[in-house]
């Protein structure tokens, strides 16, 4: 039985993160295709990686693997989109919800260093590193529900919303906004109040009116980039 060699395993781990980031930075624009070959070139690696790497981006859902074109990165549309933050809006505020009641001091007091983490980046203006730490902050959240399942889902769906959630913050003022709310949820959560931190959290995650407005916009120009 053949086995997979541990080093090229942990290299396509590597190109996931490195795939993912240049697709939530706008560098591979929506829709647009990724050339197994070009990508092996780029990364001075040999295709076997990079398909792999591909593969499970297609399992996350940001790449579509298409027959005879290949793999292209997952492009929706706004439909779509607003049912998917919807669904997340209401997986956050259960976590939220269980968080309030769940958490150990230990874990609380990971949370507030994430959120003083992400005041750092707001205070540079640095909205990628900002998504980085919010990404923690979350994440914090989801496991602190003490919930396997709902940890899980919330993470599989936290992934595939990744390039969605970071372009809005380079909104203007949107990071200001996304640390004043991470306040609410931090306080309600300290609080104990599971239904406070679940409509925090809801309110958070869901996007709606002139956010999803902004949000559509920041697409459309991504998607120029592509033509």
């Amino acid at each position: 039985m053949h086995e997979e060699n541990p080093q090229a395993v942990r290299r396509s781990d590597q190109l996931v993160d490195q795939i993912e980031d240049r697709i939530a930075t706008g560098f591979y624009a929506l829709g647009e295709r990724l050339d197994e070959q070009q990508l092996a070139d780029e990364f001075g690696v040999s295709r076997t990686p990079i398909r792999e790497a591909l593969n499970q981006l297609s399992a996350t859902g940001l790449v579509v693997i298409r027959p005879r074109r290949g793999a292209v990165v997952a492009d929706v549309t706004p439909a779509r989109l607003f049912e998917m933050f919807e669904v997340m809006a209401e997986l956050e505020a259960m976590c939220g919800r269980l968080a309030a009641r769940r958490m150990t001091p230990e874990e609380e007091q990971a949370l507030r260093q994430a959120h003083l983490e992400c005041e750092n980046a707001r205070d540079l203006g640095d909205s990628d590193e900002y998504y980085r730490r919010n990404e923690l902050f979350h994440h914090l959240i989801y496991e602190g529900s003490h919930n396997a399942f709902l940890t899980e889902q919330a993470m599989a769906l936290h992934s595939r919303l990744k390039p969605y959630r970071r372009l809005q913050l380079r909104v203007k003022n949107r990071m200001q906004t996304s640390f004043d709310e991470h306040q609410s949820i931090v306080d309600a959560i300290s609080a104990g109040d599971g239904n406070l931190a679940a409509e925090a959290l809801r309110s958070h995650v869901v996007v709606q009116g002139e956010r999803f407005t902004d949000l559509v916009s920041s697409l459309a120009e991504l998607t120029n980039k592509a033509a």
